[in-house]
C-alpha cells in the first residue's frame, strides 16, 4: 500500500513538473505564446494608430458624367464625394457577364450617359474590394483586379447599369443586377452641376475649366525615433549592433535583418530577407498582412489608401499613399515622405519603408490658394505632352521640411505613361 502511494505521488509530481515546464517554454503569465509564427508579429510599444483594411481601400477620385459631354470630379473626404460613396457601399451588384472592352462604345457613354465614374487607380483585388461594397462572390471574375467601376443610365432605361473593369485593359464584367435605378443615379449625377466644369482629354484626363481652390498648411510634425524603430522590428534588441554610415545614416542589424535609419530625411528602411516562404502568392492576402504589419510597427499617423505599387504587376509589393484632407501628399527624390512601402511573401514582410515624421494636425497653419485651369492649365500642359503621353491629372501636395513643420504646397501632379510624375506649380 505504501509502495502505491509513493508511484502515484510520484506520477502526479512528474505530472506537474511537465505542465509547469510548458508554461515556463510557452507563455508567460498574462501574456501570449512566446513562440509565434512567421506570419505573427510581436505586439509592440504603441506608436500609431491602428487601421483595418476597410478604412484604406476607397476611390482616388470620382468623375461624375453629367451628358453632353459635361463632367466634374469629387476627390475623398470632399462632401458629395462621402454621400456618394457611403450610398454607393450599399448597393449590391451581382450576376457578372465578361464582356471585351472593344464591344464597348465608351465614347458614347462617357459623352452621352449620366453617370458615375469610381477610379481606384492602380487597382484593388475583387476579394478586397468585397470588403466595402455590396459585391456578391462570383467565380468569374473573383481573382480579377479592378481599377474602375462605372455607373451609368441609358434612356428609356429604368434600372443603372454598371461596368467592373479590370487592370487587365480589355477586360470589362458588366453587372447583370445592380441594385440602382435610373433616378438614384441621377440624383448622385445631379450633385455635380453646380461644382468646377472639367473637359475630358481623350478619355485620359480632364481639365478644370476655372481655378481649383486648395488649401495650404504648414503642420507641426514629431518623429519617431531610431530606438523607437529598432524596439519594434528585432524580436531581442539586445543582440543588434548599431553600425554609423559615412553619410550620417544608420545601420541596426542582428546579422540577419537590418534597419537603416537615414538621419537627414528621417526616413527608415528595414529588411528582413531571411523570410521568404516559397509558394504562390496573393495580392489580397499581402495586402492584409501589410496592414497588419503596419498596426503593430509603427501605426498610422494619418490619412493613407491602398495604392498597389505597379498596378498589382508585382504580387508582392504594397504600398499606401498619404493624404491630408481631400489630397494625396506627393513622394519626391528631395523629400521621401508620404507613401508606406511594404514587400511580402504569403503574409511575410521582407522589407518595409516609411518616413519617421508624423504630423500634428492641431498645430497647422492654413491658407488658401489657387491652381491654375482653363487654357493656361492647357498651355503648361502641351510641352509635357508633346514629350511624353499624360494619363492622369490631379491635385496633390508637395511636401517641405523646414523649420515651423511640413509644409504642404498645392501642385498640380501630372502622372506620364512612362510613369514618370511631373509637378506643376
Amino acid at each position: 500500500m505504501k509502495e502505491k502511494l509513493k508511484s502515484i505521488v510520484l506520477v502526479l509530481l512528474v505530472v506537474g513538473s511537465l505542465v509547469e515546464s510548458y508554461y515556463l517554454m510557452y507563455r508567460l503569465p498574462g501574456s501570449d505564446s512566446v513562440i509565434k509564427s512567421a506570419t505573427s508579429y510581436i505586439k509592440t510599444e504603441y506608436m500609431g494608430p491602428e487601421s483595418d483594411v476597410e478604412s484604406l481601400i476607397y476611390p482616388n477620385k470620382m468623375i461624375i458624367h453629367m451628358g453632353e459631354d459635361k463632367h466634374t470630379i469629387f476627390y475623398p473626404n470632399s462632401t458629395f464625394y462621402n454621400l456618394i460613396f457611403s450610398r454607393l457601399e450599399g448597393r449590391s451588384f451581382d450576376s457578372f457577364q465578361r464582356r471585351s472592352l472593344q464591344d464597348i462604345n465608351m465614347a458614347e457613354i462617357r459623352t452621352q450617359n449620366p453617370g458615375i465614374e469610381l477610379s481606384f487607380g492602380e487597382g484593388v483585388p475583387v476579394s478586397l474590394l468585397q470588403r466595402v461594397m455590396q459585391i456578391q462572390p462570383d467565380s468569374l471574375f473573383q481573382a480579377e483586379q479592378i481599377n474602375r467601376i462605372w455607373i451609368y443610365n441609358v434612356s428609356s432605361e429604368s434600372k443603372a447599369r454598371a461596368l467592373f473593369f479590370s487592370t487587365e485593359g480589355d477586360v470589362v464584367y458588366e453587372a447583370g443586377k445592380a441594385d440602382l435605378t435610373a433616378q438614384d443615379v441621377q440624383q448622385h449625377v445631379d450633385f455635380g452641376q453646380s461644382w468646377i466644369p472639367y473637359s475630358s482629354v481623350n478619355g485620359s484626363y480632364y481639365i478644370p475649366e476655372t481655378e481649383v481652390e486648395m488649401v495650404a498648411a504648414t503642420i507641426g510634425v514629431d518623429a519617431y525615433t531610431s530606438e523607437q524603430m529598432q524596439r519594434s522590428l528585432f524580436f531581442d534588441p539586445s543582440i543588434t549592433r548599431n553600425i554609423k554610415e559615412k553619410d550620417g545614416s544608420e545601420i541596426y542589424t542582428d546579422s540577419k535583418r537590418s534597419l537603416q535609419v537615414r538621419q537627414e530625411q528621417k526616413w527608415m528602411s528595414y529588411s528582413d530577407p531571411a523570410a521568404l516562404p516559397d509558394g504562390e502568392d496573393d495580392i489580397a492576402k499581402e495586402v492584409l498582412a501589410a496592414v497588419d504589419f503596419v498596426n503593430q510597427h509603427g501605426g498610422w499617423n494619418g490619412d493613407y489608401r491602398l495604392s498597389l505599387a505597379g498596378g498589382g504587376i508585382d504580387q508582392n509589393e504594397v504600398e499606401f499613399q498619404q493624404y491630408y484632407g481631400t489630397y494625396p501628399i506627393l513622394e519626391t527624390p528631395q523629400f521621401q515622405y508620404g507613401l508606406i512601402k511594404l514587400n511580402l511573401h504569403q503574409g511575410t514582410v521582407s522589407t518595409y519603408e516609411r518616413s519617421l515624421i508624423y504630423i500634428q494636425p492641431e498645430e497647422a497653419k492654413k491658407e488658401m490658394k489657387t491652381l491654375s485651369g482653363g487654357d493656361d492649365l492647357r498651355y503648361k500642359l502641351k510641352s509635357i505632352s508633346q514629350q511624353s503621353e499624360i494619363v492622369d491629372l490631379y491635385p496633390a501636395y508637395l511636401p517641405t521640411r523646414t523649420d515651423k513643420g511640413l509644409q504642404l504646397k498645392p501642385v498640380w501632379a501630372v502622372n506620364l505613361k512612362s510613369g514618370a510624375v511631373i509637378v506643376l506649380d
